[in-house]
């Protein structure tokens, strides 16, 4: 008898464990995580204890074969030290198990083909270490809380697009279909007041909708971008003259000339700006404005093409008034039809926002640079930019890059550690550098997954798609995809946003309507929601990778199809205080779990309706179980895979179900590496597994 086939079985390894292969580009497997060029990086891997015979780590030109430096919970730790220079550091990797060799690149386990997609590491790719995770609030101002009733927009003052401006007495009126005339008096005094509000809540950061100077309640037509707007702002000087019934000529607009024109208005807000800033800080609250840096508005001071400057002390003349404009390039005129010449370019064909042309003048583009630059300065100290529809800047995608990659230069120099955060859709690798942006807003791989997921509903309430509702598998390919556009620095800062002040509220899809407020009017965006599913939602954004930004009110249970019908008023009074205590609740746990911020997250169930995850840190565990089925499942998952022991206990932070939630903890056994639970209809929870030289 052949003695080398009897030995055989016992010399082999056991079947090479694909699932507990796992590397990812958080702190726990790259350190340091975002290097600097010409250093050297610390990369790790992990596989199940004993299973298999080595780990290459393989990059374009090179591999390196990795080591066991520890063994933890049932897995081998492997070890390599790289070293990156000026260029991204690419590379993916191999085991050796016996006669099989598999492949890991950032999609997971690869076929072996020579197709994959590898892991990139940046030198010197780094974000702000305080946006990494922060809890962020986003504050659409005319519609969060009225702190001064003296600055607030009157009847008549002015006119634009073509109705006269006009006051809200009522707050809690919802918004009519038209509202860019519409102000219900929002301003930055009322954000002073609810400071303590927003420290409680638990947040770290506001995002402000624009703050500057323009005619509209959305404010995405600037008309100076120097200065706050005197309307939400201080007004020290006024003139109550507004236009008369028949009078539409903002020349004789007097009342709105004078509060937005008046230097001693202008620096009256700014001044009130910095005070909101400092008090802020000293809440550990840190400030984000909004950039709108592709066009500006019809009434900005540059073009002013209303004739608000053309007679105001102090000012120039605007483009649109004369051809001897010092801004006359600062816009591209398609006919030399001097004075009053309307034959300017408008974004998307709108004359009330044009487009500003960078490619044509030095001045614009040296202007805005000094733009980004002044309000992340003393005494200003914002603390970051948010860029609207920042891929459309100039004329070509090159422009565009050597525009940001300025920007960049500028505001980090000024402030190193402000963050900007683009409004992006599709891919952003081409931004992601370390030399343009910092991150976008997390459409793609959060808000857009999340939605089909728990919902069916796309973000405009615009189409329900019952295939993507419940299709756990459809979800985690999304996010895998999406996620791997990213570094894990740029996701963590990226604005995982379930609402925002462009798409329906998540409340709102949760009723499954599709429509908008033309269509189904905005009774309907509040009749048929499931609250369950939005506490559902609230839980995953807490426990995702990236930044979770609550859209103003949403922890308040506001509703709205898309905008306009999503800028409704904070509900101040009659609150959805449940779902603020479940809100303050969840951001406590996360606060209180490194591992929810800056931890890995592997997937460990997908099924219908039901998925489950983990986020772990060397010595912390936690597993968030979601099922959005209508009727109970019972399921089991492998805890193990996580770093959870094989016999031990998980207590449950937090449950939410079709009724509502507790933070009341229960304990949870786990068996042979496996957890059991029978999860109720519409429900989620947090369980916390720690080791024992962490437990609390």
């Amino acid at each position: 008898m052949n003695i080398s086939r009897m030995l055989y079985p016992f010399q082999t390894r056991p079947v090479l464990n694909h699932k507990a292969l796992f590397t990812d580009m958080t702190e726990n497997f790259v350190s340091p995580m975002e290097p600097e060029a010409d250093s050297v990086v610390t990369i790790r891997f992990r596989t199940a204890e004993k299973n298999v015979d080595g780990v290459r780590c393989i990059s374009r030109d090179w591999q390196s074969e990795m080591k066991v430096v520890e063994t933890i919970e049932g897995f081998d730790y492997y070890e390599a030290q790289l070293w990156i220079g000026h260029e991204p550091l690419e590379y993916y990797f191999e085991i050796h198990s016996g006669k099989i060799e598999a492949v890991y690149d950032s999609r997971g386990l690869a076929k072996k083909n020579g197709k994959y997609r590898p892991f990139v590491l940046k030198p010197d790719c780094v974000t702000p270490e305080w946006s990494k995770g922060a809890i962020m609030y986003q504050i659409f101002i005319d519609r969060f809380c009225n702190g001064d009733k003296t600055n607030d927009v009157r009847d008549g003052e002015y006119c634009y697009l073509g109705g006269k401006s006009r006051q809200i007495k009522d707050w809690d009126k919802p918004p009519e279909l038209f509202d860019v005339n519409e102000f219900y008096g929002g301003d930055l005094q009322g954000v002073i007041n609810k400071l303590p509000y927003l420290k409680e809540l638990g947040i770290e950061a506001i995002y402000f909708n624009p703050l500057f100077v323009s005619p509209s309640s959305h404010k995405y037509d600037i008309q100076d971008y120097d200065y706050i707007d005197p309307h939400i702002g201080i007004i020290v000087v006024d003139d109550r003259t507004k236009l008369t019934e028949k009078d539409t000529d903002n020349k004789h607009a007097a009342g709105y000339i004078k509060r937005v024109t008046d230097k001693r208005n202008l620096e009256a807000g700014n001044a009130l700006f910095i005070e909101l800033v400092e008090k802020a800080h000293a809440e550990g609250i840190k400030v984000i404005i909004d950039g709108v840096f592709n066009h500006c508005g019809s009434f900005n001071k540059w073009l002013d093409r209303e004739c608000i400057y053309e007679d105001a002390e102090g000012y120039e003349d605007g483009a649109f008034i004369s051809k001897e404009s010092p801004y006359n390039k600062f816009f591209e005129f398609k006919e030399n039809d001097w004075p009053y010449n309307e034959s300017y370019d408008g974004w998307w064909g709108h004359d009330t926002l044009p487009k500003l042309n960078y490619e044509g003048s030095k001045a614009l583009y040296n202007y805005i640079l000094h733009v980004a630059e002044k309000w992340v300065s003393p005494p200003y100290n914002a603390d970051g930019w948010r860029l609207d529809v920042a891929a459309d800047l100039g004329h070509s995608p090159e422009f565009n890059h050597r525009f940001w990659k300025d920007f960049r230069s500028v505001v980090k120099k000024a402030n190193p550690n402000a963050v900007i955060i683009a409004e992006h859709y599709g891919n952003p690798e081409s931004w992601l550098n370390g030399d343009q942006w910092d991150t976008v807003m997390n459409y793609d791989a959060f808000m857009e997954p999340v939605t089909w997921f728990l919902t069916g509903m796309q973000k405009h309430s615009d189409e329900f798609r019952e295939d993507l509702l419940n299709n756990a598998e459809a979800f985690w390919k999304s996010m895998k995809k999406n996620s791997a556009h990213f570094t894990a620095g740029e996701l963590m800062c990226a604005m995982n946003e379930l609402s925002n002040h462009d798409h329906s509220r998540f409340m709102t899809r949760t009723n499954r309507k599709v429509g908008r407020l033309d269509t189904l009017g905005s009774d309907a965006a509040s009749e048929g929601i499931n609250k369950a599913v939005m506490r559902e939602a609230v839980l995953m954004q807490m426990t995702w990778i990236g930044a979770p930004t609550i859209y103003y009110g949403d922890e308040a249970g506001v509703c709205g199809f898309t905008d306009p019908d999503n800028r409704r008023t904070y509900p101040w009074g009659h609150e959805d205080n449940e779902l603020i205590d479940f809100h303050r609740a969840l951001i406590r746990i996360r606060k209180e779990n490194d591992e929810l911020r800056h931890g890995s997250l592997i997937r460990l169930l997908s099924k219908h309706g039901v998925i489950a995850y983990a986020r772990f840190m060397k010595h912390d565990v936690s597993i968030i179980v979601v099922n959005n089925n209508e009727h109970d499942v019972q399921i089991c998952i492998k805890a193990q895979m996580a770093g959870v022991p094989r016999k031990c206990s998980m207590k449950r932070l937090i449950l939410t179900h079709d009724v509502t939630f507790t933070t009341e903890p229960y304990d949870y056994q786990v068996e042979a590496g496996m957890i059991s639970l029978r999860m109720g209809r519409t429900s989620a929870m947090i369980l916390k597994k720690r080791s024992r030289e962490n437990e609390r």
